[in-house]
């Protein structure tokens, strides 16, 4: 169809005044955003057909008043590079031919950063000896070589590489056979994804000492793709600690049982029995399971097997009590109880004290299209509305009193109960208004963020080793893709170097602490002082 036999979509200019009434608005608005998705559609198309969409063309600048941005001064003058450098080597080099009589004025430095990449082999030669009683003695090699034919800090790089610098297994092998090591493709394997169980341990105690200590989290998930099926990746972290998990599944059950932090157990405490309350479970089920004992199921296995017990097979059913039985085991182990949740408004995440992302909630309005002039003036208002309203929330969070709290309420019902003369945009501000309570939860909790930006960037990290690498195809490869980019992550938030903590960690020095002994009570008051290591050793 060419442009010129499509449909002319009308807008409110082509009615009289007297014809504008509600039921022609909302026919009008149904009619452009068909108009959209027809044109999103034939945009589909001619990508498929290797044709070129409809071009999106930007306003001028100089028709909408904006200005551009001067660019930012450069600094004068250059801060001292190798000032505070170890010197490894120095060598004194003196001009070709001295004249006689020429005097020494001392030295003009001239420092070179390097480093040294160089095949070294080690031969170890165990000796072996016999006492006079007849016991067999030999040498020992030394711990961190951990019984293997690489030395740890080839090992340590190789790790590294892959999950720092994303650099993929073949390029890897490619890159250590040209600095002849003798090495095959599934050595490399083994070298990134097996004996971690240490590293996988850090990992798990990551999220138990951060669901004890923070005041809050950021929840996201992303797809991550397992043995050629779909599957998702979920991060739990703040600023002190960043937590992943793979599974097949992004339902509450799921999120709930990752919130355990690597425990297998269902508790039936008063929280649960709570939560099954709220979520309208019938009378009889819930008084079955207030009355059941154990109230701790070890396994998944025994918890099913306790539902059959009692006779619990709905499906809705089934799934409240798992819910329920789950909350109840996160909180038996000590997660804050004034835990907040932050989330992009996803549904599986609505748990604990739930607050939701500013930017999200706007980002509904950012996807309006208005269809005439007054639409889009609306829009504009409404959405410099929300703004000024979210300036209001930050200057509140660093100064909040009750004055303050009383009149944001105010405001932001009345942000809420606009009405304009389109009703899609009146839809989203009804819509923002019934998440009232987790998007105004700063009020009573100024130290949580009003933003998720922090789990959405944190999670692109994930991103980036999915794009490059692709899905995972062993469950111990997946696993360790989790543990190395919650360990890095966790690395980067507290400035310590990944490269040191993995060699520290190879050769068994604990000189660097924990990860988890990072995590600190937000409340604490003074200065930030990183941990002492429990066990250093020289």
């Amino acid at each position: 169809m060419s442009s010129s036999d499509r449909i002319k979509v009308p807008k409110i200019a082509d009615f009289p005044p007297e014809q504008v009434t509600p039921a022609v608005l909302i026919l009008l608005e149904i009619c452009h955003q068909q108009h959209e998705q027809n044109q999103e559609l034939r945009d589909e198309i001619a990508r498929l057909k290797g044709q070129n969409p409809r071009p999106k063309i930007k306003p001028s600048a100089l028709l909408s008043g904006k200005k551009k941005r001067r660019a930012k001064p450069k600094r004068c003058g250059k801060r001292n590079k190798t000032r505070h450098l170890e010197i490894h080597e120095t060598v004194i080099l003196a001009p070709p031919e001295i004249p006689a009589g020429s005097r020494f004025k001392g030295y003009e430095d001239f420092t070179v950063q390097d480093i040294r990449i160089e095949l070294h082999n080690t031969r170890y030669r165990l000796e072996r000896w016999h006492t006079p009683s007849g016991e067999r003695l030999m040498g020992k090699l030394p711990t961190e070589l951990g019984g293997a034919h690489f030395g740890p800090i080839l090992r340590v790089l190789i790790v590294y590489l892959y999950h720092h610098a994303h650099v993929t297994q073949p390029l890897l092998l490619e890159l250590v056979r040209e600095w002849d090591i003798d090495i095959s493709a599934g050595h490399l394997n083994t070298i990134i994804t097996e004996g971690k169980d240490a590293y996988h341990a850090e990992k798990d105690a990551l999220l138990r000492r951060g669901l004890e200590q923070s005041d809050y989290v950021h929840v996201d998930d992303t797809g991550a793709r397992h043995q050629g099926k779909n599957g998702y990746c979920t991060h739990i972290g703040n600023e002190q600690f960043a937590w992943f998990a793979s599974t097949e599944s992004k339902s509450r059950i799921n999120f709930l049982g990752l919130m355990r932090a690597g425990r297998e157990d269902y508790v039936l405490n008063e929280a649960a029995l709570e939560y099954m309350r709220q979520q309208k479970l019938a009378r009889g089920p819930l008084e079955q399971l207030a009355g059941h004992e154990p109230k701790i199921s070890h396994s998944q296995e025994e918890w099913e097997a306790t539902l059959a017990e009692l006779g619990i097979s709905g499906e809705r059913h089934a799934r409240i009590a798992t819910e329920g039985a789950l909350l109840g085991s996160v909180y038996a182990h000590g997660v804050n109880p004034d835990l907040v949740v932050m989330s992009d408004d996803a549904g599986q995440f609505n748990v604990f004290l739930h607050a939701l992302c500013w930017i999200h909630a706007e980002r509904i309005f950012a996807k309006l299209i208005g269809f005439s002039d007054a639409h889009c003036a609306a829009l504009a208002s409404v959405r410099t509305a929300i703004w000024d309203f979210y300036a209001k929330l930050k200057a509140y969070k660093a100064d909040p009193n009750d004055r303050k709290k009383v009149k944001l309420k105010v405001q932001f019902d009345a942000l809420c109960t606009i009405q304009t003369c389109w009703v899609s945009l009146n839809l989203a501000l009804q819509r923002m208004k019934l998440n009232q309570d987790e998007l105004l939860l700063v009020l009573e909790r100024p130290e949580i963020p009003l933003h998720n930006n922090l789990s959405e960037n944190d999670i692109r990290e994930y991103v980036k080793k999915r794009k490059i690498s692709g899905s995972t195809r062993s469950d111990q490869g997946r696993r360790c893709r989790d543990t190395f980019t919650s360990l890095k992550k966790t690395c980067r938030k507290n400035g310590i170097s990944f490269w040191a903590y993995l060699l520290d960690r190879q050769r068994g020095a604990a000189r660097i602490p924990p990860l988890a002994d990072w995590i600190f009570e937000p409340t604490s008051p003074g200065p930030r002082i990183p941990p002492t290591p429990s066990s250093a050793s020289p």
